[in-house]
This record gives structure tokens, C-alpha cells and sequence, in this order.
């Protein structure tokens, strides 16, 4: 891809954004002169996955039945 320049990148930056984000290399460049690079960030988070535990971990037909009274109580009931 042919660098960018400056003025046209701030125009037309959330597209740019989203071509980096796709993996496109995007260079913006002062002139002739490429100045940057725009790459994504890497997520420093990882992302939930629903259902990431199935099959791990088990829940029986208990867990649902009512908690008895002192437990109630000692969460204000």
C-alpha cells in the first residue's frame, strides 16, 4: 500500500482504523516521507468465551434447591 498522507489520514482516519484492524498495512507519510505505521493493539485482556468451562465443570440437581435459614440470614434476609 502506497503511504498516506497526513491530511487525508485525518479525513478519512476510522476507515484507516478499520483497514489496520483487517491486518492491511497502513503507512502515513509527511510528503513523500512516511512518518508512522497504524497497527491494532494487541488485547491485553483476554476475551470471555461463553461456555469456555462445559464439560469441566458440573453442577447438580442441589444447587438450586432454597438455602436454609442461617445462610439467609447471615446474607440479611
Amino acid at each position: 500500500m502506497d503511504p498516506i498522507p497526513i491530511h487525508k489520514a485525518k479525513t478519512s482516519l476510522s476507515r484507516l482504523v478499520a483497514r489496520a484492524c483487517a491486518g492491511e498495512e497502513v503507512v502515513i507519510a509527511r510528503g513523500k516521507r512516511p512518518m508512522v505505521k497504524l497497527v491494532p493493539v494487541e488485547s491485553a485482556e483476554p476475551q470471555r468465551r461463553f461456555g469456555a468451562l462445559r464439560g469441566v465443570v458440573t453442577v447438580d440437581d442441589s444447587f438450586f434447591d432454597p438455602l436454609p435459614d442461617d445462610e439467609l440470614a447471615a446474607w440479611g434476609r
